[in-house]
């Protein structure tokens, strides 16, 4: 998983026999999801068991949710992840092997579909680097693949109970056989297996709407194809959206900014989540809009008068409330 996952040579051995129960001798890497917008249940969550409660070969021995794990409803309204289009990782995505099985990870957005045990990993490696090279954060909506590209967006499904969620893959494992992918503890707990440990998945590959992947995954199921989304007058499209860190090259005088706080599968989550935003920071409550096309529904907050000003927000949330934003200008 992180550290072992990371694939650091040798020293992965011993960090990941517990959780995914295989040691890591390479760096390994990602392969790219293939399929359309994620969608949710609107099943509600249940709370997770207290941290000291016993739960069986789901993760390391001493592994676990931590001392201060969300509630049932504020899980609830952490949003899953959005699918976007990113460059694959540089060196995450090259052959490996691991616990002496050898894997080759996918290195374009095609369709792919797996079923097989979904575990999850928690605070035993929360804050150590991810095979990305991103820190681990059990809270966040990521997984562990083996051969899923790096990064890559993954709708994974709880066959007893069919909810759903989208995670980030950025990680490798599992490796013990018959797994087939570690979710964050945040992630499995939404899918409501984390008391549990692991269940029966399946994980499909999605991408962003209009992308090459979505492309290839339309025609395999003999859907129409879409276009990528133009930006329109209230919002700007998913394909303007830029890391809230990354440096922007545009000259943004003159344009908007937006954050976008979170996507949905039911507009109830979408609406308690802006409820939530508007009670904790009161400057952003009149900025604060839920948007819907078709089954998706985005929180967002704007426009900003300046990048700056969009990024102070951001900042806001991220230390008052726990929230990643993604900003957008067009």
């Amino acid at each position: 998983m992180i550290a072992a996952r990371s694939l650091w040579p040798v020293a992965l051995c011993a960090l990941l026999a517990g959780c995914a129960g295989v040691p890591v001798s390479e760096p390994p890497a990602p392969s790219a999801p293939a399929s359309p917008a994620p969608a949710t249940s609107a099943a509600p969550v249940a709370a997770p068991a207290p941290s000291g409660k016993p739960r069986p070969g789901g993760f390391y021995l001493d592994d676990g949710p931590g001392d201060n794990a969300p509630d049932a409803q504020t899980l609830a309204a952490i949003p899953d992840a959005v699918p976007r289009d990113e460059p694959l990782h540089r060196f995450a995505n090259r052959p490996y092997s691991a616990l002496g099985l050898s894997f080759v990870p996918l290195t374009e957005h095609r369709p792919f579909r797996q079923r097989g045990r979904g575990s999850w990993y928690g605070r035993k490696f929360h804050g150590q680097k991810t095979s990305s090279g991103e820190p681990y954060d059990m809270y966040g909506m990521t997984a562990a693949h083996a051969t899923l590209p790096i990064p890559s967006y993954a709708r994974v499904t709880h066959l007893a109970s069919g909810r759903s969620v989208v995670v980030r893959v950025n990680d490798r494992g599992p490796f013990k056989p018959g797994r087939v992918i570690d979710l964050s503890w945040t992630a499995a707990a939404k899918l409501g297996y984390v008391n549990d440990g692991s269940a029966e998945v399946e994980v499909e590959a999605v991408f962003a709407p209009g992308s090459a992947g979505d492309l290839l995954a339309r025609r395999a199921a003999g859907q129409p194809e879409i276009a990528r989304p133009a930006p329109g007058p209230a919002a700007p499209a998913d394909d303007v959206i830029a890391a809230l860190a990354a440096d922007g090259a545009q000259d943004t005088s003159t344009a908007s900014h937006w954050l976008q706080l979170g996507a949905f599968s039911t507009l109830d989550n979408a609406q308690a989540l802006s409820r939530r935003i508007a009670a904790a920071l009161g400057d952003l409550a009149d900025r604060i809009s839920v948007s819907s096309d078709g089954d998706r529904h985005r929180v967002r907050a704007g426009p900003f008068e300046s990048r700056d000003a969009a990024q102070g927000a951001a900042r806001a949330l991220r230390e008052q409330l726990g929230l990643d934003a993604l900003l957008i200008t067009r």
